[in-house]
């Protein structure tokens, strides 16, 4: 019995494509292709099905008929699924999306409004710790979520390269950099940031002021024991991007939807499951200068990091 149940489940559950599945010859264009890089892949196709669901009829019009999802490892194999025509829509961080754009051409449709139009990174420690500034942070250590994290990693890592502190990658919390130079590891998620702040296996953290507004609402209370010492400057929350290969007709029409998802009373579940987006919205000069900056902090962290 129980091994018909888990049959039937995953025969109800629509499959994930594979890039293999994903046929982009003559005649074949009648597919939208929504990716993402996770490492949770079941977890966020759910979230992300309701809002292709939503999509695809409204396209149409331009020829679109059906809605798959294909997640990537990482974003080196996104690139190429972006560039191979295997995706033709992706929703990631700005950060994320200013590469996609600068290695693949790939065209940035519009701003999510998640929590907001934009966020920043704060810098936190605990309390007592003597640490009120990005310059006590030499012979250091602050825990970042990972390496395609915005506001946990290219925003707080660049506003220490500007400052003039020198970053070590740390082998563990138990490692220390070396004198007159701060020392960085990767937590793997913002609860570790916060854990290993907590327990003092580093001496600071940094993850989006979202986070820590999060925490607020977090078992135990974590923020009676943590301040902010410092903030970074505000970039967009996320961003929608389309492959460089996808059809300027199709590309078109899903902007058009996407805009006026924010006022359609039929998308605002697709929405709320779609990582929590409130709406879309243009990007604008305003968009494309906050953008610039944070190109010239991901070029800073890249050169001097990686």
């Amino acid at each position: 019995m129980p091994r018909i149940a888990v049959l039937l489940v995953l025969f109800l559950l629509p499959p994930l494509a594979t890039a293999d599945s994903v046929d982009r010859s003559a005649g074949a264009r009648q597919v939208l292709v929504l990716g993402r890089v996770s490492d949770d892949p079941k977890a966020h196709a759910e979230s992300m099905r309701p809002m292709l669901d939503y999509v695809v009829p409204r396209l149409r019009s331009v020829g679109i008929r059906e809605g798959r999802i294909l997640m990537a490892r990482d974003a080196t194999q996104m690139q190429s699924y972006l560039r191979r025509q295997r995706v033709d829509w992706v929703s990631d961080t700005a950060a994320m999306a200013i590469d996609y754009r600068r290695k693949i051409g790939a065209d940035l449709l519009l701003v999510s409004v998640r929590g907001g139009e934009a966020y920043h990174a704060v810098f936190f420690t605990w309390k007592g710790s003597g640490i009120a500034s990005l310059e006590d942070l030499r012979g250091r250590s602050i825990a970042f979520q990972n390496a395609y994290s915005t506001s946990s990693y290219i925003l707080p890592a660049a506003a220490m390269l500007r400052e003039g502190i020198a970053l070590d990658v740390l082998l563990s919390p138990l490692d220390r950099p070396s004198p007159g130079r701060a020392g960085y590891l990767f937590a793997r998620s913002e609860g570790n940031v916060v854990t290993w702040v907590q327990k003092r296996l580093v001496d600071a953290g940094a993850f989006s002021n979202l986070d820590w507004d999060g925490l607020a609402y977090a078992p135990g209370s974590p923020q009676d024991d943590l301040e902010i010492f410092h903030a970074s400057v505000q970039v967009p929350r996320s961003i929608e991007v389309s492959a460089p290969t996808l059809d300027p007709k199709v590309r078109e029409r899903l902007r058009e939807v996407l805009l006026s998802a924010g006022d359609d009373p039929a998308a605002a579940q697709a929405l709320r499951r779609f990582f929590g987006t409130q709406r879309f919205i243009p990007i604008d000069a305003g968009v494309e200068r906050s953008l610039a900056r944070l190109r010239a902090d991901v070029d800073l962290v890249r050169a001097r990091l990686e």
